[in-house]
């Protein structure tokens, strides 16, 4: 099969290779093989490919965390006892999900594990499918599960026209909250509006703090959605409500702060943490109960990942790199 394959680290238009006869994954217990469909670019195999993820396949590995595909083979059962019950998946069945690395999805062919795939919505075409795992199941635990937010709360979206940011705009509409959107330039802001964000902030001409005290008649948001960090989370503590509530999603603008906690302590607000991939871990059933509603609200039309480029399969080096230099805006979808 063809196969991206990451040599050593490095940036992604510089150190991926195209692989044209890699070997094909063969499935493990409990693993299924899948034909890739459509793979959808995230922030972490920018990540991966540097060498700076948590997780370092062993060289060389396919990055590629996020896909939608068609089962070909499964593996046979797992041996262990106490596995809950999985379904077993026909060849043929559309799947979304995240790849076992190091058979990621950048190629023609990658593995998932059978108790971590989730069928993919009807109501989606394979990118937009593609595109619902990581970035939707983020924003609804974050917005939900941890800040549990409420119809009528403003709620403040960082790198809203982004592939995470979109889609917490998109939930918070779905909440019944009012929804500010901050972006980086014009186009940005075109897109937040288009998501149907309630106020848009363009924070390269505008303070955004100064927006949401003055769009909240002074209260501030009573949930703040930061994928950015650095500056976007500081000025966040300087207009977010009182019992208000900052989710730390990640860490895109680079720069990692270090919370005052006094603050947080005088203005009685709350910061937490936001790391999606443990529930895979933690508590599974929570993830699957997601997807159903994840499925349902995209059968109404309520979510709908927002899939900017949709790209041929000899792009993934520079599709990459642009997801990590910061230029997209949505998803980038590759179709094999």
């Amino acid at each position: 099969m063809r196969a991206w394959q990451v040599p050593e680290p490095g940036e992604p238009r510089v150190v991926l290779r195209l692989a044209e006869d890699a070997p094909r994954p063969v499935p493990g217990p409990g693993q299924l093989l899948l034909r890739v469909r459509a793979a959808a670019v995230n922030f972490p195999d920018a990540l991966l490919v540097r060498g700076q993820y948590q997780v370092r396949p062993p060289l060389p590995f396919t990055p590629g965390v996020e896909l939608c595909g068609e089962v070909v083979d499964q593996g046979p059962a797992p041996e262990e006892p106490g596995n809950p019950p999985d379904e077993r998946w026909r060849p043929g069945d559309r799947l979304i999900g995240t790849p076992v690395l190091p058979h990621g999805a950048f190629a023609e062919y990658a593995l998932l594990d059978a108790a971590a795939a989730f069928r993919a919505p009807d109501s989606l075409d394979d990118a937009e499918a593609a595109a619902l795992h990581i970035g939707h199941q983020t924003a609804w635990f974050a917005l939900h599960r941890r800040a549990a937010l409420r119809p009528g709360e403003t709620l403040l979206v960082h790198a809203a026209a982004g592939g995470v940011g979109s889609a917490a705009v998109q939930l918070g509409r779905a909440a019944g909250a009012r929804v500010i959107a901050v972006v980086g330039g014009a186009a940005k802001a075109a897109t937040a509006r288009a998501l149907g964000a309630d106020l848009v902030v363009d924070r390269t001409t505008e303070d955004f703090v100064t927006a949401v005290r003055t769009a909240t008649g002074g209260r501030g948001a009573d949930v703040v959605f930061d994928p950015v960090g650095g500056a976007a989370y500081t000025g966040s503590t300087r207009c977010v409500a009182f019992e208000g509530r900052i989710v730390v999603v990640g860490f895109a603008g680079g720069e990692i702060p270090a919370p005052a906690l006094n603050h947080a302590l005088v203005k009685n607000y709350s910061i937490l943490g936001l790391h999606w991939g443990l529930y895979q871990t933690r508590d599974p059933e929570a993830v699957r109960a997601v997807h159903r509603e994840l499925s349902a609200l995209a059968a109404k039309g309520a979510v709908r990942p927002l899939v900017t480029g949709r790209l041929p399969f000899e792009a993934v080096p520079d599709a990459v790199q642009r997801v990590a230099d910061g230029t997209t805006t949505g998803r980038l979808v590759l179709l094999p």
